[in-house]
């Protein structure tokens, strides 16, 4: 079932929708939330607050891209809002900087402002890219769609989605590589 016929389902109270729904997404939906809060309990909060919007704002909800995407971003701003009341907040934006970098580059031992730096010049390469490209890595790392959901959307095959992403990775690291070089030797 696509986005928008679960959408219509849970629009019109369909408990076996909603409920399979939940089931196929939520455990990925917490260690999402994880990711951003590092604890199991708010986490598991926070996506059941989000289902339970989902569920009573149905019929009021505007999704423009996949129902699990605007899953994700609910999630994201939600995990984010509360971060705030607690007073922690992501001024330089290293988490999300993370899920787009973490694997090649270990940012903890880099200061506030040279992680400023850093994400100030990862977002001039992703805007450097060519458009399609830039649309493909901002819904993978920011959005966080699937693989799947980004052909489905773009009408495109999974594996130019893939060939997209590495070939933006590419790009994005061989401008990385020189700023953080630049950084570490000061």
């Amino acid at each position: 079932m696509d986005s928008n016929s679960i959408l219509e389902e849970i629009k019109n109270q369909n408990r076996f929708v909603y409920k399979k729904f939940f089931e196929d997404t939520y455990k990925e939906l917490v260690h999402y939330a994880n990711s951003y809060l590092f604890d199991q309990s708010w986490s598991e909060d926070i996506v059941q607050e989000v289902f339970i919007h989902i569920w009573e704002k149905a019929d009021t909800l505007q999704v423009k891209t996949s129902l699990k995407g605007y899953l994700y971003a609910m999630v994201r701003n939600r995990c984010l809002n509360f971060l705030k009341t607690l007073k922690i907040t992501d001024d330089a934006k290293a988490l999300d900087m993370q899920s787009m970098i973490s694997s090649d580059y270990n940012l903890e031992f880099f200061s506030d402002e040279d992680l400023k730096i850093i994400h100030h010049q990862l977002l001039k390469a992703v805007e450097g890219l060519p458009s399609k490209m830039q649309q493909i890595v901002k819904m993978r790392f920011i959005e966080n769609y699937k693989y799947v959901d980004i052909a489905e959307e773009l009408g495109v095959s999974v594996n130019t989605v893939k060939t997209q992403l590495q070939r933006a990775k590419s790009k994005i690291a061989q401008q990385m590589a020189i700023i953080i070089a630049l950084l570490i030797a000061q």
